[in-house]
């Protein structure tokens, strides 16, 4: 199928998915779109059993999405910076210490809790794991994913500043998430990789120390909010400068600044997330004074809204379909694997939560179910899984690592966004 062909069956299938959503089911789009695909997923499974064909098919379409490159390398930057432009800027400064301790020490810690958990259970269920392994598995499984999160907030009144926090969090986390990933695949690499850790610049077995860490960390964390916020004000003035005079020329230069700056931050090996949600905050126009506010035109944010509500859909709808090819690594012992890693998440989830927020609140006042409702609303989505299949690219990771990773991920991810999702008004309700 050319790309076309493949946009094109995308979009179909997400009007069609929305309209049953809708009509039908009528769950939070989020949800009802990946349970639709889901259930979709298993029909096509099914009929395999009768007509292999089929089956054959579906996983042949499925995987020329390369959902890890369509997600990662297309959709994700224009996801954040649509996502950013919603927030309360003022809101988010007020809040923005438990933001910053919750995305950088409670995906931190939630890393290493996961990671260590599952090095001492999964040997109890027959699955042996080196711990770097482990811990990948925790870097790409700890961020919350902010369309899944900012998708639900969206469907519930909450208090501003709870709303903030989920909001906040999620936005910052997933950033700072794919750095402790990469940084952990690079160490990785450098003791496991070999002749293609050497390829790519790694130490081809070395040790890894500190300054490694660091350096990868800082360049990408701290290079990319600057690089953001570089961006970001110069868009902003861009924008204020055009005034409102020119609808269409102000959606291009959102859009030019997203692509261009999106592909400036692979070029420079720093974080688009970051930098894409810095960019955001800048333009955006919740929080600010009128003057400030008028600067980015309202077609701008019309504009960005139906981009992501659609780019949701599309991402929602391939996360279920990714059911079909992960199915062919299904087995008895999968279910363990799946419940004993989505029981591990939480836990992770509750503990880098809970102790952040407990010792914050010596100094502050939090609204009452917040660790509650944080735990329980930190749900996973696509980022998760496009890592996970990332981790299966590199041939010197066994094959068996591979497909527990992705198996443990997807599980988690699915159980988030439909049992979470679906849970979560019981906590919201006063």
């Amino acid at each position: 199928m050319s790309i076309l062909d493949l946009i094109t069956l995308l979009i179909f299938m997400a009007a069609v998915f929305t309209l049953i959503n809708i009509t039908v089911l009528r769950l939070p789009s989020t949800i009802g779109l990946m349970a639709i695909a889901l259930m979709m997923s298993v029909v096509i499974l099914a009929l395999g059993w009768i007509f292999p064909a089929v089956t054959g098919g579906a996983e042949h379409i499925v995987e020329e999405f390369d959902f890890k490159e369509v997600l990662l390398g297309v959709m994700l930057n224009f996801l954040l910076f649509a996502g950013a432009l919603s927030v309360n800027l003022k809101t988010l400064l007020e809040e923005k210490w438990p933001v910053l301790i919750l995305a950088t020490v409670g995906t931190l810690m939630s890393t290493f809790i996961v990671g260590y958990l599952v090095y001492f259970i999964f040997p109890m269920i027959g699955v042996e794991i080196d711990l770097i392994y482990c811990l990948l598995f925790g870097a790409l499984i700890s961020p919350t994913d902010p369309i899944a999160v900012l998708a639900l907030v969206k469907e519930f009144a909450i208090s501003k500043k709870l709303e903030i926090k989920i909001a906040g969090e999620s936005l910052f986390n997933d950033g700072v998430g794919v750095v402790i990933f990469l940084t952990i695949l690079s160490i990785a690499q450098a003791q496991f990789g070999g002749a293609e850790a050497a390829g790519h610049g790694g130490h081809g077995g070395g040790e890894v120390g500190a300054a490694f860490i660091l350096e990868i960390f800082g360049q990408e964390v701290i290079l990319g909010l600057l690089m953001g916020a570089v961006f970001g004000f110069l868009g902003f003035k861009l924008l204020d400068f055009i005034d409102n005079d020119h609808v269409e020329l102000e959606v291009l230069v959102t859009l030019t600044l997203v692509m261009v700056g999106g592909r400036i931050a692979e070029l420079l090996h720093v974080s688009g997330p970051l930098a894409m949600v810095v960019m955001g905050l800048f333009i955006g126009n919740e929080g600010r004074d009128e003057r400030l506010a008028n600067a980015t035109g309202e077609y701008v944010f019309k504009f960005w809204h139906l981009l992501d509500e659609a780019l949701n859909a599309i991402l929602f709808i391939l996360v279920g379909l990714e059911m079909i090819v992960i199915a062919n690594s299904f087995s008895i012992h999968s279910i363990l694997i799946g419940v004993t890693g989505i029981l591990i998440v939480l836990t992770a989830r509750f503990i880098g939560v809970s102790v952040p927020v407990t010792i914050m609140r010596f100094f502050r006042t939090f609204e009452p179910k917040t660790i509650a409702i944080l735990t329980w609303g930190g749900l996973r989505g696509g980022i998760s899984v496009a890592l996970a299949l990332s981790v299966s690219e590199h041939e010197w990771i066994e094959q068996g690592v591979q497909e527990t990773i992705l198996f443990a991920t997807y599980c988690c991810v699915v159980f988030s966004i439909l049992v979470q999702g679906m849970t979560i008004s019981f906590l919201l309700k006063d």
